[in-house]
């Protein structure tokens, strides 16, 4: 028989992938489920269940956490990337890394196929197929709910006709879980105009009073929080993740391009990403100089819109992330937080790299490195352009403009 992986999570589509592979292609089905750090062990088990009970030949749990942040989440944190100003690339930034792990199963087990249960509606599709199609090209690709355009109702009446039998209730709101962050799709999701209720996101408010807190920051990577560091910084992220969540923090709702070109809206949590990434760039912005902050905006604007795109393989994301890295040798110290009830405030910073010192001068206050007259020469031959623009044109333009 000839060999399938298949990217399984345990729900509806890749259920109906798992019995179909194996039922109607007559392929020997190894499943694998990907944990970018978003299940509980006993959901591992379920979904190890599940995947036996639907005659897979061998399931495997491939825990790609801590690659998923070495080779992904850092850069987003040095890149203060939000996505329209907005979305953490909570589950586009973790769909690449799944990918790549799929592929690399694929390979070691010398697969036929490998499948995926995306539908032709969405981001996931190109996603997941660009990745196999770079690295694992030989294999073929089988994806049974895009290629058959199958229903939600169609689905469950194969499964039933096979005797599967599994809760197949709709969730109200279907909830992608990540170490970072959380999406939530639902009914209003599907509008333009409506908010997402409170019981729609995974975390209650539970924390009313509000809490400082004190993140340490060691060449842009999260090391601590408070009196306690961190050898890894995935477990300071979840850390501050169990701290802050409880607030509400981290809720909005994303609207962007798709891939394929039409608009997306997705509710979002993700209280972690959210203060971390706000608490760096507040950071970076006492310790790093006007043009690396712009040159950081420019790209990593790019380089977030480009993984989103499921692109994190073209080699000129190498070259950003080099970048990225360099800007982050001075981005150590302490950034203080305040949380509160579905919001948090970025404090202040301490860092040996401020350059914010009153060595210099305060603005507004007082200078210290320069003198009056520096100061009269340095803005003649700064605006000395534009004089003599105005001069030889004899330009009234200011008037013009008004």
């Amino acid at each position: 028989m000839k060999k399938v992986v298949l990217a399984f999570s345990g729900g509806l589509d890749t259920s109906y992938c798992a019995l179909y592979l194996a039922q109607e292609l007559g392929l020997e089905v190894y499943s694998a489920i990907v944990d970018t750090g978003g299940f509980s062990q006993q959901e591992l088990q379920e979904i190890e269940q599940r995947a036996y009970a639907l005659g897979v030949k061998t399931h495997v749990h491939l825990d790609e956490t801590d690659t998923f942040y070495h080779s992904c989440i850092r850069y987003l944190i040095y890149g203060n990337v939000l996505k329209n100003n907005v979305y953490p690339l909570s589950v586009s930034a973790e769909r690449v890394t799944q990918a790549m792990a799929i592929a690399g199963y694929a390979k070691a087990i010398g697969a036929d196929f490998v499948a995926h249960g995306s539908t032709g509606a969405g981001n996931d599709q190109v996603r997941f197929d660009m990745i196999f199609q770079a690295l694992i090209p030989e294999v073929a690709i089988i994806t049974p709910i895009r290629d058959k355009k199958l229903s939600r109702e169609e689905e469950i009446a194969f499964l039933q006709q096979h005797g599967v039998e599994m809760d197949f209730r709709k969730a109200q709101y279907s909830i992608n879980k990540g170490i970072w962050g959380t999406s939530v799709g639902g009914k209003e999701t599907l509008t333009s105009h409506l908010p997402l209720p409170d019981e729609a996101y995974p975390t209650p408010l539970s924390k009313k009073e509000p809490e400082r807190l004190t993140l340490h920051f060691e060449k842009g990577e999260l090391r601590g929080l408070n009196a306690h560091f961190y050898d890894n910084p995935v477990e300071a992220i979840r850390q501050l993740q169990a701290l802050a969540a409880p607030f509400a923090i981290g809720r909005d709702i994303h609207v962007g391009d798709t891939i394929i070109g039409i608009k997306g809206r997705v509710g979002f949590e993700a209280a972690a990403p959210l203060v971390i990434i706000k608490a760096h760039h507040t950071l970076e912005k006492h310790v790093l100089t006007k043009w690396q902050l712009y040159w950081k905006d420019q790209l990593s604007a790019w380089y977030g819109n480009w993984l989103h795109e499921g692109q994190l393989l073209d080699p000129v994301m190498r070259a950003i992330e080099a970048f990225l890295e360099n800007t982050q040798q001075n981005v150590t110290g302490k950034v203080h937080v305040l949380l509160a009830p579905y919001r948090f405030q970025v404090e202040g910073i301490e860092s040996p790299h401020d350059l914010m010192r009153d060595t210099f001068g305060s603005y507004g206050e007082m200078n210290r490195a320069w003198t009056a007259d520096d100061v009269k020469g340095f803005a003649k031959i700064f605006g000395n352009q534009t004089k003599l623009y105005h001069h030889v044109n004899q330009s009234n333009a200011w008037n013009e403009h008004l």
